[in-house]
């Protein structure tokens, strides 16, 4: 749950459990479901870039099973819609957890067709704990200030120094949040988008979610599938791992988009000046990562900021022109100020991100049971790492808080269902943050789905990117629910975008949907 600064990366992320049914009290009787909710006060909190944005607060039971309770404050963002007839309330949900919906309600309005924007009221929310919305979470300001030990723990010292830190954020949550900790998790911000359906005073909802928004657009749909009138799914997590064997998963898909960064050096050797041969660079990016373990670039990117600064080019190769320019600059020339300008970018944490990475853990670990014994990360991380070093001991010291976590575990939701409208479903096949079999699993588990591939993409979050083909079919669904059928396993197959040039002049290089959408699209998992 990274800050990600100007060029911000989302995150989609992972780790595990065994799926069961719904939760026991996911259909308790006497829920908030029944109560009345009070209609909402919009307010103008117009942008710069989203001039017609409007907000408003609405309050929530802490726990759904005592309406009557702790009530706490979910704030909400709308773009109103200007056709004379209206096809509802659009929610839109970036992922993380952690990530804040409000300004993506600005971008979706502004990014889908005019015509097709304008039937929709479209509803941002910061999920509960998250940014605006009261309380919000920071269990431990500065967590990731730096420079930190070395994620790889090839010392008894180093794994150590990193247990201690995740066992002190965990604890640290746990002594700051003890009555907000059991709430913090998928089913209670599902039940808060029920009630924010209700508050606006609507039968059914229309929902568009973007990575972890994918699970909770999965879940509110098997809660409350008689709400769902239509079903946006983008960069789709598997939620038969959630969240430990996600986690594992998604390691592997790291790995081989770190590798395509290089191969994607290696094209432009007349640019970046660091070979020809893809392997030979990664050597060189390794080499890199050595010496800056034994003296961190300006005294703050080590080895684990900078695997921190290299996560963003899995989500979105965008940012690989900037990450090749700092590399061939520390390589090349000795040069460490682009790397820390990278690392300030892409990768430094600020209060939100403190704020996303605190909800993040807490509804992970809550959502599903984790390993409480260190041995079994231990073994399973090396495991990974021998086949895939780039990112696995990184992500297992992110979510290792969840070994050592205050709250006891949910039931994860198996999200099975047969009683939705057709839902459109979007996936590219070499996404790392959500690995492509995520996307056919939920297209099987959701009957009457239609998948929409891009063939060789590896970006995360693919719709309203500047790929026409894709949003070719999002238009068409929200407009009158047309889903392509193609009878395989993808109804509908589109190219990926082109990768991007070299950078040349900075100052021309263009703003695209695509690097708007990567700044807004939550936090990393």
């Amino acid at each position: 749950m990274r800050k990600r600064a100007a060029v911000l990366c989302g995150a989609a992320v992972v780790v595990a459990g065994t799926v069961s049914a719904v939760p026991a009290d996911a259909s308790a009787p006497g829920t908030a479901q029944s109560a009345t909710a009070a209609p909402l006060a919009w307010k103008k909190c117009a942008t710069t870039d989203y001039p017609t944005l409007q907000c408003a607060s609405l309050k929530v039971p802490l726990d759904h099973r005592k309406p009557n309770g702790r009530q706490i404050t979910l704030a909400l963002s709308r773009v109103p819609h200007t056709a004379k007839k209206s096809q509802g309330p659009l929610l839109v949900n970036p992922g993380g957890p952690g990530g804040s919906g409000l300004t993506l309600a600005g971008f979706v309005a502004s990014a889908l067709p005019k015509a097709v924007a304008a039937q929709y009221d479209v509803i941002g929310f910061d999920p509960r704990g998250v940014g605006r919305s009261k309380p919000a979470l920071d269990c431990a300001p500065g967590y990731f200030n730096p420079v930190r030990p070395d994620s790889v723990p090839r010392t008894p010292a180093v794994e150590k120094a990193n247990l201690t830190r995740a066992k002190s954020f965990a604890a640290a949550c746990g002594k700051k949040y003890p009555s907000l900790l059991p709430y913090i998790d998928t089913v209670s911000a599902v039940r808060d988008m029920d009630s924010i359906r209700r508050a606006l005073g609507a039968e059914r909802i229309n929902y568009f979610g973007y990575s972890y928004g994918t699970y909770l657009g999965a879940v509110y749909a098997k809660l409350f599938p008689e709400r769902v009138r239509r079903l946006v799914l983008d960069s789709i997590v598997d939620p038969t791992g959630v969240w430990y064997d996600d986690n594992l998963a998604q390691d592997y898909a790291f790995n081989d988009r770190h590798r395509a960064l290089m191969a994607w050096i290696a094209k432009y050797d007349a640019t970046y000046k660091l070979g020809t041969d893809p392997e030979k660079i990664e050597a060189k990016w390794y080499a890199m990562r050595a010496a800056l373990a034994k003296k961190p670039a300006g005294g703050k990117v080590g080895v684990s900021e900078l695997e921190d600064t290299f996560v963003p080019g899995g989500y979105y190769n965008g940012y690989w022109p900037y990450l090749a320019e700092a590399f061939a600059a520390y390589v090349n020339g000795k040069n460490a100020g682009p790397l820390v300008e990278a690392y300030e970018n892409f990768a430094a944490v600020d209060a939100s991100g403190d704020n996303g990475y605190s909800v993040y853990t807490s509804v992970q670990c809550r959502d599903a049971s984790w390993p409480r014994d260190w041995n079994q990360w231990r073994e399973d991380n090396w495991a990974v790492y021998e086949k895939a070093p780039f990112m696995a001991w990184n992500n297992a010291w992110y979510n290792a808080p969840c070994a050592f976590w205050p709250t006891s575990a949910r039931h994860p939701v198996n999200i099975a269902n047969g009683k939705l409208p057709p839902a459109l479903l979007f996936q590219a096949t070499d996404d790392a943050a959500t690995p492509y079999e995520g996307g056919v699993t939920v297209h099987h588990l959701l009957a009457g789905s239609s998948l929409v591939v891009e063939q060789g993409g590896g970006n995360h979050g693919i719709t309203l990117s500047g790929n026409t083909c894709l949003d070719k079919y999002l238009a068409a669904y929200l407009t009158d629910g047309t889903v392509p059928r193609g009878g395989g396993e993808a109804d509908a197959v589109c190219r990926k975008l082109p990768d991007p040039k070299p950078l040349g002049n900075r100052a021309a290089a263009p703003s695209t949907h695509g690097s708007a959408l990567h700044g807004l699209l939550g936090t990393r998992g």
